[in-house]
């Protein structure tokens, strides 16, 4: 047992007052001379035995009163696991949970008020040295030290609405990391315990801690978001046709029906649609628009959904580009199909190079590299497009037929590519084109039944041992490889089992050939994300910046400006913002005058299912001894009594067992042993 208060033990000295008041308390006797006894009418009659047990019991009743009074200033308490805490001061952890779900309502009001204000209830419950930390979802540098009580309470009233989330392991382990040192430790979560904050396992908690969960109760709400957005292509052209696709989702047990869905794209109106969602369902949509010039557009999709409306909208950031740049590196029979092909289109930039003069440095800049008729590629070359396929790049080969095949096998065996296997010299034909893949999907208005398809008067075949990054895209009879993708790294390879050549067929003259190179390249290059996410997303992507000496890159928006940290990784340049960024909305990232990059950061959309654990499921999270939860709809007055800070309170046993003392003191003057009258 131990005594949260032990300096009132030191009044256990006033035992010592009815004790000499009982020693003291001697009566003198007077001799009185009647000259008759008859005179007398009354004689009282007391056993002197029962007089001193009576003032015996007395006194002990009053020692014990005092005792028990004494011991209830002084608190005893018997602490969690029978655990002795020698520590006379505490150390507590608030946290408070500052998510957007804190903004729902329920009988008591809104939820983030009611945390606050259990808050105080509990620091009133301690000492006045004792220290307190408070802690938020924002993690911030400040939260990290101990207060006294007037500040935390200061810091408590401001506590406002955070985008940020954190699940329950990582609040605990950032409140060990302030409890620490000899003095009573004490955590306190104050959530509505929505499911986006349980842990993927069970709780790890430290033993020399006492945390207590306290639940707050919301009232249940419909919710409709819009879950995010992607585009069809990641390269965009001036004027160009472009759709978006959108996902909305019901957070609900009801169908949400004709929810209307607006797309702006800077600020004009480029999309109207209406989108009916099954209960607890998603849903896609999607819109098209045009018109674009180059250079980077804002843009926004936004649904009217009430009454919880900050994940209503999302805004998204993307590049119009003048041109796309190509490089095509070229053998010394490779023809000119290639350079004409693009020459074609004023949109894409070609750059071609001799196979025996490959400019290494630059292959970060093009969205895609075309391998067409190389005699001899190198694994030299094989590890510039790994690193290049890392970032994200688009790789088509075209080999040459007539070169050496254990060559060959080298530079596509340190690809991860099939290898060849022999030169199949059988006039065959095409015979299956897969018209669903992205790379169709948009191309032919009506399919005839006879579709004309590419000759190939000779093939290299390919040993297949795995297929499970292939998509086939054309193959010839017997689901042999004509043109397929590989998955490679963050990129793709695209391998034709023919050359360009007119002896190797008609591939490229083949009115097929053209839509699919086109529609390749514009599905080529390293997609940028459209948006971010606030609280989650601390890294951005950018295209390789090259920066002068002396110069660094500026991230800006309104009344907000830094500098942030940068690192060259895989031919493209990684900007960290640490957690800096707290709003939602577009931010530039410039260097010197030059505008660089537009990103958009968005509200995370963890806190949309307005769906909470029971406090069932958080016991079943806990299973520690050392941990309670409580439901404050059920047990509001244990918590003001501050019982579940420090184990089992005996204070109240004291003070009853004090008046029950008093009280057996006042029976024993008025009952015990009554003097017997005589006449």
């Amino acid at each position: 047992m131990n005594f949260l208060y032990p300096g009132f033990l030191f009044a256990l000295l006033s035992v010592a007052i009815p004790v000499i008041i009982h020693l003291f308390n001697f009566r003198k006797f007077k001799k009185v001379y009647f000259s008759n006894v008859q005179l007398l009418k009354e004689v009282e009659q007391q056993n002197s035995s029962k007089e001193k047990l009576k003032n015996l019991l007395i006194l002990f009743s009053r020692i014990l009163a005092l005792i028990f009074l004494v011991l209830a200033f002084a608190q005893p308490y018997i602490p969690l696991n029978h655990q002795k805490i020698a520590a006379l001061n505490n150390s507590v952890s608030i946290y408070i949970d500052n998510s957007y779900s804190m903004e729902a309502i329920n009988t008591d009001g809104n939820l983030l008020d009611e945390a606050k204000r259990r808050a105080k209830e509990l620091v009133k419950g301690f000492g006045v040295n004792d220290r307190f930390q408070l802690l938020t979802n924002d993690f911030e540098g400040k939260h990290q030290r101990l207060l006294n009580e007037e500040e935390f309470l200061k810091a408590l009233d401001d506590v406002k609405i955070s985008p940020s989330n954190r699940n329950l392991q990582q609040i605990l382990n950032r409140q060990g990391n302030v409890l620490t040192g000899s003095a009573n430790k004490y955590s306190f979560l104050i959530s509505d315990f929505q499911n986006n904050i349980a842990p993927a396992k069970k709780l790890e908690t430290k033993t020399g801690i006492q945390y207590s969960f306290l639940k707050l109760n919301a009232t249940a709400l419909a919710n409709v978001a819009v879950d995010s957005v992607w585009m069809l292509s990641p390269n965009h052209q001036p004027g160009a046709n472009e759709k978006l696709v959108v996902q909305l989702k019901n957070y609900s047990e009801e169908e949400a029906i004709n929810i209307p869905l607006k797309l702006t794209i800077n600020n004009q109106q480029k999309g109207l649609s209406s989108v009916t969602i099954p209960a607890g369902k998603t849903k896609k949509d999607t819109l098209s628009f045009s018109g674009l010039k180059s250079g980077w557009q804002k843009g926004g999709i936004s649904i009217k959904d009430f009454p919880v409306t900050f994940d209503d909208s999302l805004s998204f950031s993307f590049k119009v580009d003048e041109s796309l740049p190509v490089l095509s590196i070229n053998g010394a029979t490779a023809g000119n199909f290639i350079k004409a092909l693009f020459a074609a289109d004023k949109y894409y930039k070609l750059t071609e190079n001799a196979e025996s003069n490959i400019n290494y440095s630059n292959f970060a800049d093009f969205g895609l590299i075309v391998l067409n008729g190389l005699k001899n590629p190198s694994t030299g070359l094989a590890q510039q497009l790994k690193a290049y396929l890392k970032t994200g790049g688009s790789v088509v080969i075209f080999p040459d037929l007539d070169a050496d095949i254990q060559a060959y096998n080298s530079f596509l065996g340190s690809l991860s590519l099939p290898l060849i296997q022999n030169l199949n010299t059988t006039v065959t034909k095409v015979d299956k084109i897969d018209l669903q893949h992205p790379i169709f999907r948009t191309v032919f208005e009506e399919i005839p039944k006879n579709l004309d398809l590419p000759t190939v008067n000779r093939y290299f075949s390919f040993g297949e041992n795995n297929t499970s990054n292939k998509e086939n895209i054309m193959s010839l009879p017997g689901g042999k490889l004509f043109f397929s993708k590989y998955g490679i790294g963050n990129g793709q390879v695209y391998l034709s089992s023919t050359g360009l050549n007119t002896n190797d067929g008609n591939f490229a003259r083949h009115p097929v050939f053209v839509p699919l190179m086109y529609r390749l390249t514009l599905n080529s290059g390293i997609e940028n994300a459209l948006y971010y996410n606030l609280g989650n997303d601390n890294t951005l992507a950018s295209k390789r910046i090259n920066l002068g000496k002396n110069q660094s890159l500026k991230l800006t928006s309104n009344n907000f400006e830094t500098i942030p940290e940068i690192r060259q990784v895989d031919g493209k340049t990684l900007i960290y913002t640490a957690d800096q960024v707290k709003k939602s909305g577009f931010y530039k990232l410039s260097l010197a005058d030059s505008l660089i990059a537009v990103y958009s950061f968005n509200n995370g959309r963890s806190e949309s299912d307005m769906h909470y654990l029971t406090k069932a499921e958080l016991d079943n999270l806990a299973e520690k001894s050392n941990l309670k939860i409580y439901d404050t709809d059920k047990d509001a007055v244990k918590l003001i009594a501050g019982t579940n800070k420090i184990g089992q309170t005996l204070w109240k046993l004291c003070l009853i067992l004090s008046l029950i003392f008093i009280a057996a003191e006042i029976l024993l003057i008025r009952f015990f042993n009554n003097p017997k009258k005589t006449i």
